[in-house]
């Protein structure tokens, strides 16, 4: 079978990502609904993880039998820790700053996990920083930027944009909502940026468990069990009431079907395939999109407001994505220049040899 025109596999993948992105804003739009209607907490990434586990497993089972290496009591510590960065973290901050904050702004705050990433990574000694050169400011400055955004919208909301008519109240009632509302939305916003952190730090720790256990549909199964059993866990604690766990409309079935099925399944084969077609930079400048997308659903299907120092804080984290994304990319391409050159070098060196070959003992 031919592959198509090179134009056509350019709008196959420009189409991939904007339905990748559209996912993504729906996960949103739909983990707020859920959260509206009165689904736990709790009760929502533990179905979500469920589905996803049984999504996953089956593939990872068959498909990677041969590939899988043989597992040991420390890759399984490892897994343990994976899923308590990359899943329990990551999911139970971000289904709390949902709650507290908005699907816009809990989107918005996503695009600072590559800067946030960056300043992991060197913190631990897996990035390079060379700060006498474009790419090193550039991924500074970005840095920055996405940290500056990422503050302004936690402590500073600002007057809202659209303005809506709300009902008449007293001053003092006014003044104590609006003083409740403020409290709400910065630790909405504080436990965004745990759930960055913990995407970030899941991100970077992944890296070298994925070169000692490259299967990666089993590490992501793996990952989920755990992850899964960790929230098990918390919720014997957390979230006893028997009633919770019943789902008790078919609004309730969609949200978790959704989370679990197209968040957790259909979101990671196609961002798989997008990344092989076009890299992980190029997947990751649509980032913003996603932002963008779920701005306006949210404000026609949620009614949410735009403020103004979401709006600020969500521009200056764009900019800073993109700062430290075409950092990256000049890294990338001074690292291929200077292996390109080295072995230029090293194949001249070995041509002038052959050339004039001269033996060691003529040597004074």
């Amino acid at each position: 079978m031919g592959q198509g025109s090179p134009s056509s596999e350019k709008m196959k993948l420009l189409i991939a990502l904007l339905i990748l992105q559209l996912c993504f804003a729906g996960f949103h739009i739909v983990s707020r609904v859920a959260l509206n209607i009165g689904v736990s907490k709790i009760v929502y990434p533990v179905y979500r993880n469920i589905i996803a586990l049984l999504l996953l497993g089956p593939f990872a089972y068959f498909m990677e039998k041969k590939d899988r290496p043989p597992l040991t009591f420390s890759l399984l510590v490892e897994f343990f820790l994976l899923a308590l960065v990359g899943i329990t973290a990551n999911q139970g901050f971000y289904i709390l700053g949902l709650y507290y904050a908005s699907p816009t702004f809990a989107s918005a705050m996503q695009n600072s996990v590559p800067a946030i990433t960056f300043v992991v990574a060197s913190a631990l000694g897996l990035e390079q920083v060379n700060v006498t050169r474009r790419d090193g400011l550039a991924k500074i400055l970005g840095t920055i930027a996405s940290v500056s955004g990422a503050t302004i919208i936690t402590l500073y909301k600002g007057p809202p944009l659209l303005h809506h008519s709300p009902e008449s109240k007293s001053l003092e009632e006014d003044m104590l909502f609006s003083s409740m509302k403020k409290q709400n939305w910065t630790w909405g916003c504080v436990c965004l940026l745990g759930h960055c952190l913990s995407w970030a730090g899941w991100m970077v720790v992944q890296a070298p468990i994925v070169k000692k256990y490259p299967a990666k549909l089993s590490l992501t199964s793996f990952t989920c069990f755990f992850g899964l059993i960790q929230f098990l866990i918390i919720a014997a604690f957390a979230e006893r009431d028997p009633n919770h766990w019943q789902i008790q409309s078919g609004e309730e079935i969609f949200t978790i079907l959704y989370a679990g099925i197209v968040s957790s399944g259909i979101v990671i084969s196609l961002q798989t395939w997008c990344i092989q077609k076009g890299g992980p930079v190029f997947v990751a400048i649509f980032q913003p999109v996603q932002t963008v997308l779920v701005a306006l659903m949210a404000y026609v299907i949620l009614g949410d407001q735009f403020y103004t120092g979401g709006i600020v804080g969500a521009a200056l984290i764009v900019v800073g994505l993109y700062l430290v994304l075409w950092g990256k990319t000049e890294e990338k391409k001074q690292e291929n220049k200077d292996a390109n050159e080295t072995l230029t070098k090293h194949l001249l060196d070995d041509s002038n040899k052959s050339k004039n070959p001269v033996a060691q003992s003529d040597i004074p």
